[in-house]
Parts: C-alpha cells; sequence; structure tokens
C-alpha cells in the first residue's frame, strides 16, 4: 500500500509539473503576436488520426528543407566537423608515420568509411539547405540544388568523396595518402566554429580555444613533415634529421611523434635550441618555418591582446568613468563624506552588474525588440505594477521604450513634498519609505512593483498640489527605480485615452484619501472639459466632412475629365464620318 502511494503520489506530481510548465504566461501571452499564439495553440493539440500523421510525415519529407538558421542545422555542423577535424590529424600523421598505419589497420578502415559517409550525407543535407529571398526561406527543390551546385563549394565536395582509396587494390592498404582529397571538406569545421562563436555566451574564451587549436594543428603537421623529410633524407644520416630508429631509445611510434611534436614547437615558436641544419633541402625547410613561426607568434600575441582587452573593455570604461569623477572631486575639493558616498555608489553598480548602459547595448535593435528584450528581463517588476496590469499591448510598448533605470544610495530622497513633479518612478528592486518632513517617522513602505509620482505629473483638476509632490520619499538602502518622464508618458498615452483615465482615476482616489483634491474645481474643471470635448467632437466632424467634401471634388473632376475625353473622341469620330461621307459622295458625282 505504501508503494502503491508513492507511485500515485509521483504520477501526480510528475502530471502537474508537466501541465505547470506547458501553461503560458498570462501576462507575457499578451505581447505575443498572432503568429506565436497559432503555433503554441496548435502545439498542445495532439489529437490527430494516424492517416492524417502518416500523411503529414510523408508530406513533410517531401518538402523537407533545413532552416540555416535553426538548432538542427548547427547540431549537424557539429557532427560533420568531427570526420573534418579527423581528417585534417590523422590521416596525415598516418600517411608520415608509417607505424602508426600499420599497427591500426582496421580501426582506420572503420573510421575512414564512416567518415564518407557522413561526408556523403552532408551534401545530401546540402542540397536540402534553404537560403532566404526576400526575407522568407526557399523550399523550392530545384532552386536549392541550383543555389548549390553552381558554387565551388560544390565541386569541392565532389572531389572530396571521390573513391581515390580504390587504389588500394593495386598499392595495398597502407598508403593513406590516396585519401588526401577528403581535407577539401575542410568548409563546415569553419562554419561551425563561426556559428559557435556567435552563439556561444563566451566568445573570446572561444576565440583563444580556436586559435590554440590553428596552432597546434599546424605544429602537428609540421612535425608530421619533418619526420617525412628524414625518412626521405634518411634516418641518422646527419645531426638534423631524427636519429637512427634502429636506437631502441628512438625505435618505437611513441617517441617518434613526441621528438618530432617536440622539434616542431621548438622551431615554429622561434625558441631555437634543435640541431643545426646539414643539407641544402634542410636549410630551406628550416627558414621556412622560421618565416612560419613568425607569423603564428605574431598572430598569437595580436589575438590574445585584442581578446584581453575586449575582455576587460567593460571594467575599463567603468573604471575610466570613476577616474574622471574622482578627479573632479579633487579638483573641486569636495568633502570626504560625499566623495566616499559616490564610491560607494560606483561600487554598488558594478558589484550588482548595473555599470552597463541597457540603452546604449541595445540601441542597434528595433523598437519591437528591444521592447521585447525590456518586457522579458523586466517581466517580474512589471507584472506587479497595477497600471499595467490591464493596459494594452501598444502602451505597454511605448511605455517600456521609454523608461529610464536610475540608481539610489541609502538616504537619498527621491522626492520632496513641494517639489514641482516632472517623474513618475516604478520600484524594481529595493524599498523606499514615506516618512515626514523630519525624514524620520515612516508613514508607509514602498516595495518592488510599486509605482508613485505620477499624480504630480497628470495635472488632475481639482489638486490643491497642482504639480507639485504630495510627499516626501525616501531610499531605505540601495534602489533601483524606472524613471518616467511628464514628457514621455503625455506622449504615450494621448493615443490611449482608456490608460489615461485609468491613471487619473487611481490619482483622484489618493488625493481623495489625503484631503487634497478639491472636489467643486474638478466638477466644474469636468463640465468644462465636456464643452472643450464637445468643440473637439465638432471639429473633428468639420475635418471629416471637409475631407469627404475634398474626396467628392476629386471624383467629380474625374468624372468631368473622363467625359470631356469621351465627347472629344465622340467629335473626332463623327468628324472623321463625314469625311468619308464626302469623299463617297464626290467619287459617286465623278462616276456619273
Amino acid at each position: 500500500r505504501i508503494v502503491r502511494l508513492v507511485l500515485v503520489l509521483r504520477n501526480w506530481a510528475s502530471k502537474s509539473l508537466h501541465e505547470e510548465q506547458q501553461r503560458p504566461d498570462p501576462f507575457l501571452e499578451r505581447f505575443q503576436g498572432p503568429e506565436l499564439q497559432t503555433v503554441a495553440a496548435s502545439a498542445g493539440n495532439n489529437l490527430e488520426d494516424k492517416d492524417t500523421e502518416e500523411e503529414n510525415k510523408k508530406k513533410k519529407w517531401q518538402i523537407f528543407v533545413v532552416d540555416p538558421a535553426g538548432d538542427w542545422y548547427y547540431r549537424w555542423l557539429a557532427v560533420i566537423a568531427v570526420p573534418v577535424l579527423y581528417n585534417w590529424c590523422l590521416l596525415v600523421a598516418r600517411a608520415c608515420f608509417s607505424d602508426l598505419q600499420k599497427t591500426y589497420v582496421v580501426l582506420w578502415l572503420v573510421l575512414d568509411y564512416l567518415s564518407d559517409s557522413i561526408y556523403i550525407g552532408d551534401i545530401v543535407i546540402r542540397l536540402r539547405t534553404g537560403f532566404l529571398e526576400q526575407g522568407l526561406l526557399v523550399k523550392d527543390l530545384k532552386k536549392l540544388w541550383d543555389n548549390y551546385i553552381h558554387t565551388l563549394q560544390f565541386k569541392l565536395d565532389v572531389l572530396s568523396i571521390l573513391p581515390t582509396d580504390l587504389a588500394y587494390f593495386a598499392v595495398g592498404l597502407h598508403c593513406p595518402e590516396l585519401r588526401f582529397n577528403r581535407l577539401l571538406h575542410f568548409s563546415r569545421m569553419f562554419e561551425f566554429f563561426s556559428r559557435t562563436e556567435t552563439r556561444t555566451s563566451h566568445p573570446n574564451i572561444f576565440r583563444i580555444s580556436n586559435l590554440v587549436l590553428y596552432i597546434l594543428v599546424i605544429i602537428h603537421w609540421n612535425a608530421c613533415i619533418y619526420y617525412a623529410i628524414s625518412k626521405a633524407i634518411g634516418f641518422g644520416e646527419d645531426t638534423w634529421v631524427y636519429p637512427n630508429v634502429t636506437d631502441p631509445e628512438y625505435g618505437y611510434l611513441t617517441r617518434e611523434y613526441v621528438y618530432c611534436l617536440y622539434w616542431s614547437t621548438l622551431t615554429l615558436t622561434t625558441i631555437g635550441e634543435t640541431p643545426p641544419p646539414v643539407r641544402d633541402e634542410e636549410y630551406l625547410f628550416v627558414i621556412f618555418d622560421f618565416l612560419i613561426g613568425v607569423l603564428i607568434f605574431a598572430t598569437i600575441v595580436g589575438n590574445v591582446g585584442s581578446m584581453i582587452s575586449n575582455m576587460n573593455a567593460t571594467r575599463a570604461e567603468f573604471q575610466a568613468k570613476i577616474d574622471a569623477i574622482k578627479h573632479y572631486m579633487q579638483f573641486r575639493k569636495v568633502s570626504k563624506d560625499m566623495e566616499t558616498k559616490v564610491i560607494k555608489w560606483f561600487d554598488y553598480l558594478w558589484t550588482n552588474k548595473k555599470a552597463v548602459d541597457e540603452r546604449e547595448v541595445l540601441k542597434n535593435l528595433p523598437d519591437k525588440l528591444r521592447a521585447e528584450i525590456a518586457i522579458n528581463v523586466h517581466l517580474e517588476t512589471l507584472k506587479k505594477v497595477r497600471i499595467f496590469q490591464d493596459c494594452e499591448a501598444g502602451l505597454l510598448v511605448e511605455l517600456v521604450l521609454k523608461l529610464r533605470p536610475q540608481v539610489f544610495s541609502p538616504g537619498d530622497y527621491i522626492c520632496r513634498k513641494g517639489d514641482i513633479g516632472k517623474e513618475m518612478y516604478i520600484i524594481k528592486e529595493g524599498k523606499l519609505a514615506v516618512v515626514a518632513d523630519d525624514g524620520m517617522t515612516q508613514y508607509a513602505l514602498l516595495t518592488a512593483g510599486g509605482c508613485f509620482g505620477e499624480i504630480s505629473i497628470l495635472n488632475i483638476k481639482g489638486s490643491k498640489m497642482g504639480n507639485r509632490r504630495t510627499a516626501n520619499i525616501r531610499s531605505l538602502g540601495y534602489s533601483d527605480l524606472f524613471c518616467l518622464s511628464k514628457e514621455d508618458l503625455m506622449e504615450a498615452v494621448t493615443e490611449y485615452p482608456d490608460a489615461k483615465k485609468v491613471l487619473e482615476e487611481r490619482g483622484r482616489e489618493i488625493l481623495i484619501k489625503e484631503g487634497l483634491l478639491d472636489e467643486s474645481a474638478a466638477e466644474a474643471s469636468t463640465e468644462g472639459k465636456s464643452v472643450e470635448e464637445k468643440l473637439d467632437r465638432l471639429a473633428l466632424n468639420l475635418d471629416v466632412l471637409h475631407t469627404r467634401f475634398g474626396q467628392l471634388l476629386t471624383e467629380y473632376n474625374d468624372a468631368q475629365m473622363k467625359l470631356k475625353q469621351r465627347i472629344t473622341v465622340l467629335e473626332s469620330k463623327m468628324r472623321q464620318q463625314d469625311l468619308e461621307d464626302l469623299f463617297s459622295d464626290s467619287s459617286d458625282s465623278l462616276l456619273e
């Protein structure tokens, strides 16, 4: 019974967790496009017939096209990069180190033909890889084939799968250099690295790792070439080549490769300390290696320096701002307490990762994307704001784009009673206190999601304070607020009168509660407002009538012009008919 109870509870928990994961956020769902909502709705409908599913699968296979921007394509690039890197590293080593080829010949045959099958599959995938035309993914197979077949890469891919290893039947299995055409499929590995650099959250670390990989491959190739040259000249023929393999110390595979790799590393890093060359061909090879080594060293220094500077760019820029303010405070002889307060404020920004200017980072994105990012980043805060819970999606987008983050230190006054109100604030993080004039007595506590300051910027009719602040609000600790200026708010709510009414109603409730609303003045302003609304409506109707009259006048002019053209055509036809009758009468008289 206990086991059954545990199983029932586990099934119930997993089922409720699954339902909770599938349940969309109602606040965020209002700002999704119709396409996303359609996809979400269709994803939940799994009650289709089996026959319909099979037909859909057949249709999907017939129009199966790979989206180059999708995750499936990226995963396939990761798969194809493995055999490319295998051929680039081990194929060259097997061609130079004969012991490596002969010892594991069965393993190499399996891996070779497995990589060949992946190469062939990659060509098939490329034939069905879509591309964008006028912003849409092309799914026409003929266009996809033409787009790939007429490129240089298609020729290289075909060359890379030519069965050159059929020559094994003539020369034997120990000639892996016959498969060097497999190295031509290198573009897929570079494409995978490029896309990974774009997708990764740590691009600088990936760039350093990628650079190290390229350098290791070059050192590996150079070691293989050194061994091949030593084999061609003869092992132990002079002091420069690899020692004689008959010596037990140098006659096994591991020592051969490690010695050559050590020589290659010393040479390409321009460290030296290797035996000097003896023959002319050895001199030429060493000169070429030194030139390559200088280029590698310059590449390492340049790339690593650039990566380190990029990694510390944010910190360096932030430190420059601090230094500039420190110099200014020293020059103006600011008090030590104020200087300490400013430095602590900067420390708080950097420690809590608030030093990045979000507007500067997102300035290259369109307004729609910036609004979506801001809504997702600040979703928890915006959901708590009362004025945003029932507002229209368009208004929320406009307001989010106009919000400016501000950070206040402990004890700072956000606003004082009687000040002219120019902004309203939304609390993102922190705690604020509504205090008396003495700054100590607390009347209320404001937390995340609360907003204040809208009363003084809405110009509510009948308010005894006018556009002045009605309370003292002070930050208890470090507080993160969103600031919305009066101009930005009025510009946003102009097109959304319902939201403006909600704000004004909320402001009236607060003023009535605090006894700061003159109801008679508010009613008089309402009557005046009704007259103003009538005048505005009358002016709007006059504008509509003027527009319609202009349209009717335009249509009348067009009809008149068409009528004149038809009359002109009829007159010309009548003249032509009269001329024809005249010619026919004259011809008849002449014949008589």
